[in-house]
């Protein structure tokens, strides 16, 4: 399988935090979906350039997190959400907090609403497309 991530050696973000919002991000926008298999450790490394090390520290991260689950001698799997939310304002809730958050983030980044909003329409059309 060919990941849709991406990884800048010039971002100044860390190798790893860019290779887990990548996996985290795949998964958000569907490109993964709950039982989906992941490379091999080895295998991702060698396809984006980086040391297995680095893929392994994320892997482990993330099924600390819950996100992933690794099948001793099968692999590493998108993990199935737990207790799926239950109501439909149990989910708005939960949508409002998320919107929330990412909008503190981003304007304690600079970025402004029309600016944010711009950009998600943008990222909007590239899904669609």
């Amino acid at each position: 399988m060919n990941l849709p991530i991406h990884i800048d050696a010039a971002d100044p973000l860390p190798l790893y935090a860019q290779l887990e919002r990548g996996i985290r991000l795949a998964i958000a926008t569907g490109r993964l979906i709950a039982g989906d298999q992941l490379p091999t450790v080895r295998q991702l490394a060698v396809d984006l350039r980086v040391n297995a090390n680095t893929v392994a520290k994320v892997y482990a991260e993330l099924e600390r997190a819950g996100v992933l689950e690794t099948r001793r001698g099968v692999g590493t799997f998108v993990r199935a959400v737990p207790g799926e939310v239950d109501t439909e304002e149990a989910r708005r809730r939960q949508l409002r907090q998320l919107a929330d958050r990412f909008l503190m983030e981003a304007a304690e980044s600079g970025f402004s609403l029309p600016e944010v909003l711009e950009h998600l329409q943008g990222r909007l059309s590239l899904e669609a497309g």
